[in-house]
């Protein structure tokens, strides 16, 4: 029987710990996550923002059963995934950062190979791949071996396997890493289309934040194992409280702090070497007032840029530094990433 759960609620984290064994006797370990809670409502995408060693696949692995927890409990659609985690197994989908496709197959036989992992038999299976296949723009290519599609046609077919069984829930690790503009904005068009059409919850994490921005309807920013924020992307846009205007002045030239400071819609000026960064209320019409300021004050402005509030000055306000890309991972006692990759298995 599921535990009481709010009905619009699919995911229910809470108070999530996840600390990997240290590599040699003596040593402490390694917290990958620490103390993470949130949910996730029906019908939503969800998104999981941050660096590697975040703690962002170390979260999808034991919400998908692929790990357990240190501490903490969450719950699929009511059911507990440390109890029961077979049952939830059957309720979700899963794409994987790297393929799991078998290139000696062709993209019909690794969708029915999939559909018998979880039990599913007869005739309608083959009637369903097709379907599938077709959904996929994959149809012309269905009975093709996988080793010969090119990298978004590969994409596409993980998705087409991932939902084989009809999941009402999916979780995308990275899905689009590796693709080119093109190919990002059609998986992610298959994906808006699975929502519309069925309903579908998705959870996702992403190294390309125009993704996170577009698609999330909330967000939730880890960093070293911790939500450190979680709204829209709206909202964490916004409260950054405005623009930020980079201001650049000539070598040896006066701090024009002071008169910046005092212009109508400044909060705060920051200075690094040559440029002063002014959170402003709104950054075009500021330009030049400051301009002006500093030129009365005996200071050569050489430089303006307007920076609308993003993500990544999200980021950067929330953490102090530009958001991490691929490869910059602290490493564990043993050498490794800080947050290792799960093994994978059968879907079922």
């Amino acid at each position: 029987m599921a535990e009481s759960q709010p009905p619009d609620t699919v995911i229910d984290a809470q108070d999530l710990r996840m600390v990997y064994p240290p590599a040699k006797s003596g040593g402490t370990g390694t917290v990958a996550v620490d103390g993470v809670s949130f949910q996730v409502h029906r019908g939503e995408i969800f998104g999981l923002l941050g660096p590697n060693g975040a703690g962002k696949t170390t979260t999808i692995s034991i919400l998908t059963t692929l790990i357990k927890a240190t501490a903490g409990h969450a719950r699929i659609e009511g059911i507990d995934v440390l109890e029961r985690p077979h049952d939830v197994r059957r309720k979700i989908g899963l794409v994987f950062q790297k393929s799991t496709a078998d290139e000696e197959l062709t993209g019909r036989e690794n969708l029915s190979i999939e559909a018998g992992l979880y039990g599913l038999s007869g005739a309608g299976i083959a009637s369903h791949a097709t379907e599938l296949l077709n959904q996929m723009d994959l149809g012309s290519f269905a009975d093709r071996l996988v080793k010969t599609y090119s990298g978004g046609m590969r994409r596409r077919l993980e998705l087409a396997v991932g939902i084989v069984h009809n999941p009402r829930l999916l979780f995308l690790d990275e899905p689009t890493l590796g693709l080119d503009p093109q190919g990002r904005a059609g998986f992610w068009r298959y994906i808006r289309s699975l929502r519309e059409g069925k309903g579908l919850t998705v959870l996702m994490t992403t190294h390309y934040l125009d993704e996170a921005d577009q698609l999330c309807d909330r967000i939730a920013v880890v960093d070293h194992g911790k939500i450190i924020a979680l709204g829209a992307p709206k909202e964490l846009k916004e409260s950054l409280g405005g623009d930020t205007l980079e201001l650049s002045v000539g070598a040896g030239a006066a701090d024009p702090t002071p008169v910046l400071k005092a212009l109508p819609g400044v909060t705060t000026v920051a200075r690094k070497g040559d440029t002063y960064r002014v959170k402003c209320s709104n950054g075009q019409s500021l330009v030049p007032k400051a301009v002006m300021a500093a030129a009365q004050a005996g200071v050569d402005i050489t430089g303006a840029t307007v920076i609308t509030p993003t993500l990544d000055e999200v980021f950067l306000e929330l953490t102090g530094r530009s958001y991490r890309e691929e490869g910059d991972v602290p490493d564990r006692e043993d050498g490794s990433e800080s947050e290792p990759a799960p093994a994978t298995g059968g879907a079922a």
